[in-house]
């Protein structure tokens, strides 16, 4: 499965892929991009957690969505799906809401990357306190929603975002409650498209190449840890 992998990094690198584990909050666009991506990068020990169910409206952007999934848990979809392609992957479904009541029994295994693609600012939050609480490496998407070019996405810390309510959002009650605002995340330049409508638009090019972008990451930092370049 991994011939063409080896081409690009050592065995060495893909031994420690296998090892790493990784807790991902949310399977949407960008979740299910990452997701996408960290299974055929080699990864095999991956905790997915998503309490939603697919609707017809994930089906423009969503990798996990079809027509013959519609109404089902994304945590189960997902997990078959992959299993599918990687029959040996250890991966984890939780069809859960995070919040302050489950975060302890959830954090409860080790984790060495947690991936946040959820949309919701207290979930966002939470993770990233209880990650340098932990001591476990994070990385964040910010807003994806009303924007058109993925080449205006970037890989930044926190602190240097603009143009992006919700990390500005995120900035301010990180900065409340003394939590570093270096934390990576994936966010645009772009500024997000006013609307007539309060649900957020979205084509599959922006949160898809978000996704990618917090694979990349991870993959990049396994090979700065392993002096590999």
């Amino acid at each position: 499965m991994f011939d063409r992998t080896l081409l690009l990094i050592n065995e060495n690198i893909l031994n420690i892929i296998k090892n790493k584990s990784v807790l991902l909050v949310g399977i949407g666009g960008v979740g299910g991009a990452s997701l996408e991506a960290l299974v055929r990068l080699g990864f095999h020990n991956i905790t997915i957690v998503d309490h939603d169910t697919i609707s017809n409206s994930n089906l423009n952007r969503q990798i996990i969505t079809n027509q013959k999934n519609l109404g089902h848990l994304k945590v189960n979809e997902a997990q078959e799906r992959y299993l599918s392609i990687n029959p040996k992957l250890n991966i984890k479904p939780i069809a859960e809401f995070v919040n302050e009541d489950n975060i302890n029994e959830i954090l409860t295994n080790h984790y060495d990357y947690i991936i946040d693609a959820c949309d919701t600012i207290t979930t966002k939050f939470l993770l990233i306190r209880e990650a340098e609480k932990r001591g476990i490496k994070i990385i964040s998407s910010m807003g994806t929603g009303n924007r058109f070019n993925p080449q205006e996405l970037c890989l930044t810390s926190l602190d240097k975002t603009y143009n992006d309510p919700l990390a500005k959002a995120m900035r301010s009650i990180c900065t409340k409650n003394k939590v570093s605002l270096k934390v990576p995340v994936v966010w645009s330049r772009e500024l997000p498209l006013k609307t007539n409508s309060r649900t957020p638009g979205s084509l599959m090019m922006v949160p898809t190449t978000a996704g990618m972008l917090i694979a990349y990451y991870i993959l990049e930092d396994i090979k700065k840890m392993a002096n590999f370049s």
